[in-house]
């Protein structure tokens, strides 16, 4: 049995992680499903790229200033986009 905290995080077991293939970084979704919380890894990384632009779009918005994103990438966005192409590159290897 695991507790959330404070801030509502919670600790997924190891097991259960290992079963998911969810690792440090892996993007999950979480939705209600029966009034229960289904949380599912998001294996698709042209869909979490997507989402991380539209991140950026919306936040750079809000400051009012909006850097392209086919142009110079924040290099931790960049480093980001990387391991996430890197990682379903390996996986569609296996």
């Amino acid at each position: 049995m695991v507790k959330v905290d404070s801030k509502g995080r919670i600790v997924l077991p190891q097991e259960v992680r290992e079963r998911l293939g969810i690792t440090p970084g892996t993007e999950v979704e979480i939705h209600e499903e029966g009034g229960k919380a289904v949380v599912e890894p998001e294996d698709d990384p042209e869909r979490i790229i997507e989402r991380m632009e539209q991140l950026v779009v919306e936040t750079d918005s809000e400051r009012e200033k909006t850097t392209p994103l086919d142009r110079e990438v924040d290099p931790v966005a960049q480093k980001h986009r990387s391991a996430i192409r890197s990682g379903a590159n390996r996986d569609s290897d296996e």
